[in-house]
């Protein structure tokens, strides 16, 4: 390999250790496994400097995994190009049995050199910082569900029950304080239940509060706040997707962005004979149930409602007008569906991946300052 050429590198990162090989870019050249490295920063630049003796330009690529996108963002730093691919979008071969990290960093520079491998959009450090953000809330969210299904359990178990509502509201939470067990032991059980939920509240307040005050000064904030417009898109929907997402307008066409959300339908034709599953669920698993939570806002008649109006007041004619367009078919596209007896969950995720069509469409609208 002369100074000229170009190296391609494909790294099968670990914790503690990234497994490297590289080819050249004459296609009748093998691969070369250089061996495994460390994952500190001076065990990466003598890799880079040792590949910089073989040719001029360096072409990383490694798996999206666990250990996040530290790795692109120093080779990138550096000068070099760096891909971080989808594993489940790697080709393999159907007999093949045998993995190692040898066979993956050598199959990984094979494939970036005959360009056979899809790239996933990497977030810049304060576009992450907001998504981590964001799911950290989700989390929050999950764990407040769990803790409050583990009290009702232990409440139901020992045939303690609450004669309203148990909204979680003023009420039911006054007649917690006032609930007594049989034993000391299980009123110390009851106790902790009703702590962690209480410490649950208290956290997904926080991270509300934090994320509200963060958004407001990220630089995909007007999406966020165009977004909004539309029916079922209150701040957490929108946040969420941007969040996940990034700048909807990456995608060149809405298809695009239904398609990377994996709700798009699956298929399995052959010849004649076309046959169509349920829905991919590729891609973002978060942005796609925000958006069909915000759906299920439109399975009632099209109306501006005062929280949307609010939220509307302040945006372009532009954005309201998409935002009226997609209540109005939205709304009718729903009553069409379960008029033809479908399934209403079945009606939802097809109103959400029309609603993320809707979504790009507005953000076209909105100017995003890098």
């Amino acid at each position: 390999m002369g100074n000229s050429s170009t190296l391609f590198a494909g790294l099968d990162q670990h914790k503690e250790s990234i497994a490297v090989a590289y080819v050249g870019e004459d296609r009748s050249l093998e691969p070369i496994y250089l061996g495994p490295i460390g994952t500190r920063s001076c065990e990466i630049d003598a890799m880079v400097r040792k590949l910089q003796s073989k040719a001029k330009k360096l072409v990383f690529v490694y798996e999206a995994g666990p250990c996040g996108y530290g790795l692109y963002r120093r080779l990138t730093a550096m000068g070099h190009t760096c891909l971080v691919v989808a594993p489940a979008l790697i080709p393999r071969k159907a007999g093949d049995r045998v993995k190692t990290d040898r066979r993956d960093a050598v199959e990984l520079a094979r494939l970036l050199r005959s360009g056979d491998l899809t790239a996933v959009h990497v977030p810049s450090v304060e576009d992450e910082a907001i998504r981590d953000l964001s799911r950290a809330r989700e989390d929050a969210v999950g764990d407040l569900k769990t803790a409050k299904y583990r009290l009702k359990s232990f409440l139901l178990r020992h045939d303690i029950r609450f004669n309203g509502k148990a909204d979680w509201k003023s009420a039911h939470l006054r007649w917690l304080g006032e609930v007594k067990c049989a034993t000391p032991v299980q009123q110390i059980v009851f106790q902790e239940y009703v702590r962690a939920m209480a410490q649950g509240f208290e956290r997904l307040a926080r991270l509300e509060i934090q994320l509200q005050g963060e958004v407001k000064s990220w630089r995909l904030a007007p999406v966020v706040e165009a977004l909004q417009a539309l029916r079922g898109v209150a701040f957490t929907v929108a946040v969420t997707t941007v969040a996940e997402l990034g700048d909807l307008t990456r995608f060149a066409k809405p298809r695009q962005l239904m398609a990377y959300l994996g709700l798009h339908p699956s298929e399995h034709s052959s010849g004649p004979t076309r046959r169509q599953g349920g829905i991919a669920k590729t891609g973002n698993g978060h942005a796609r149930r925000a958006l069909i939570e915000g759906a299920w806002a439109y399975r009632f008649p099209a109306r501006i409602s005062k929280q949307i109006q609010a939220r509307q007041e302040k945006l372009p004619e532009a954005v309201r007008d998409i935002a009226w367009r997609a209540q109005v078919r939205l709304c009718k596209r729903f009553q069409k569906f379960v008029a033809r007896g479908k399934n209403a969950n079945l009606a939802v995720t097809a109103i959400a991946r029309e609603l993320a069509g809707f979504m790009w469409a507005i953000a076209k609208q909105v100017p995003i300052v890098s």
